[in-house]
């Protein structure tokens, strides 16, 4: 059922949406059925993407802390794994609700960059449905049996590679100038099916060590390759529709040095699969990659800088933005100096830490902000960041400086552990539930979508 043209209450049109003005009158938003219902998650891509999305990850924000408290209990909370608990946290971290958000957004901003039509929800519906539910299997299945959560992977394996086949019929069909975006995503989204594909292929042959390199390969591959070249093209724009006396400045040679260091960290990942190099080869690579990682973070650091950090930070949702991007060069800082701490002084601790300032720091806070700014102006709502996000986004920060400090032997690492998966799990909870409740229900606005 669509809402177009007409406010629905209950299962009829009963006035009509808009006055002369081309505004919602308010005898219509005085009639706007306010509860929360199944059926409105498929008025737009986007409500049934990020729904399920939101779903599967207050779901695993949940089981992850109850597996880091489980391991301080002393016996008093007992789990069973099937497969590695590492394993399965990193597979629904990188392949679980990170791409049914990205199927809220490519699905619709996707075809007006590519000036095509865009897809339906009912079209959409079977990819995302069996990506949130193959996920949720995979996590029960690794505490049952291995076969159980294989058969979830390969069951979120199909909805991914429907999902990139659709997206990908989009790029096809396009005749816009400028594709450059929108086939850097379709491609990584390959490198996605091709991993998840690798993942499952391994733990068939019962090679858990070569399922988690699938994994980060398409950490780097995919994941980061999409945010990448989303923030190329978002950020500067954001930036300027809310501060007009900051320009759009988004160069393409910064797209291909972020794709590149992209490409270099999946390549690496290979390259160690096995552990760290050993041999007279082993310095000579950890010092070019320590070197190079360096290198891009201060890039990024100063392209942060010159996309407007200090100025945004007028600007709540602006600043979780450009702060989210922040972590992005961040990282790459810290992953370059574990190299020399571990080539010099022998200390391989920082390695987690880089990884999870990253995930956590880089990718986390541009999910929140951006999910966030979607879903506010898909809401009809106003584009701001409320006290509540405003005050998640910073408990995500202290979640993500606690686990970059649980790399380090301190004597506390499992405390910090617990606490950074709490913080994590609570953060995501109340705002997953507070988005959950808008997807279900028309826009505040009485306008369609």
């Amino acid at each position: 059922m669509r809402a177009y043209g007409y406010l629905w209450v209950s299962d009829r049109p009963v006035i009509p949406l808009k006055v002369a003005s081309g505004k919602p009158s308010p005898e219509a938003l005085a009639q706007l059925d306010r509860h929360w219902r199944p059926r409105y998650l498929m008025l737009a891509p986007h409500r049934l993407g990020f729904f399920l999305a939101m779903v599967l990850l207050v779901a695993s924000g949940a089981w992850w802390a109850l597996v880091q408290v489980s391991r301080i209990s002393d016996g008093a909370l007992s789990m069973h794994f099937g497969l590695s608990p590492s394993l399965l946290h990193a597979a629904v971290m990188v392949f679980g609700f990170i791409p049914l958000f990205f199927s809220g957004f490519l699905f619709t901003a996707g075809p007006k960059w590519l000036g095509v039509e865009p897809w339906g929800t009912h079209a959409l519906r079977p990819a995302l449905v069996l990506q949130a539910a193959g996920w949720l299997v995979w996590l029960a299945g690794g505490h049952i049996d291995s076969v159980l959560a294989l058969l979830g992977g390969c069951v979120a394996w199909v909805g991914l590679a429907w999902m990139a086949s659709l997206f990908w019929r989009l790029v096809l069909c396009s005749q816009a100038p400028d594709q450059i975006h929108a086939r850097a995503i379709g491609l990584a989204m390959g490198v996605g099916v091709l991993s998840l594909l690798g993942m499952c292929l391994s733990l068939v042959w019962g090679a858990q060590d070569i399922a988690r390199v699938f994994v980060l390969t398409a950490l780097w591959g995919f994941v980061l390759v999409v945010y990448a070249t989303v923030a190329h093209r978002m950020i500067p724009f954001f930036t300027s529709s809310a501060m007009p006396f900051i320009k759009v400045w988004r160069p393409f040679w910064l797209l291909w040095l972020m794709l590149g260091a992209a490409v270099f960290e999946a390549a690496a990942v290979w390259v160690e699969y096995d552990g760290p190099l050993r041999g007279p080869v082993a310095p000579v690579w950890m010092l070019v990659r320590g070197v190079l990682e360096i290198g891009v973070g201060a890039v990024l650091l100063w392209l942060a800088g010159v996309w407007g950090l200090v100025q945004s930070l007028k600007n709540r949702l602006l600043a979780m933005l450009h702060i989210g991007f922040f972590w992005l060069g961040l990282s790459f800082v810290l992953a370059g100096v574990s190299q020399f701490l571990a080539l010099f002084f022998e200390s391989p601790h920082m390695g987690l830490g880089a990884l999870h300032a990253l995930t956590m720091g880089c990718l986390g806070s541009l999910m929140l902000a951006m999910v966030t700014r979607v879903s506010c102006g898909h809401s009809g709502r106003a584009l701001v960041a409320d006290r509540i996000a405003w005050s998640l986004f910073w408990v995500l920060q202290v979640a993500t400086v606690l686990r970059i400090a649980a790399a380090f032997p301190t004597g506390q690492e499992q405390w910090l552990l617990v606490t950074a998966s709490l913080l994590w799990a609570g953060c995501m909870a109340v705002w997953g539930v507070r988005l959950g409740a808008w997807y279900g229900r028309l826009r505040a606005d009485g306008r369609p979508g």
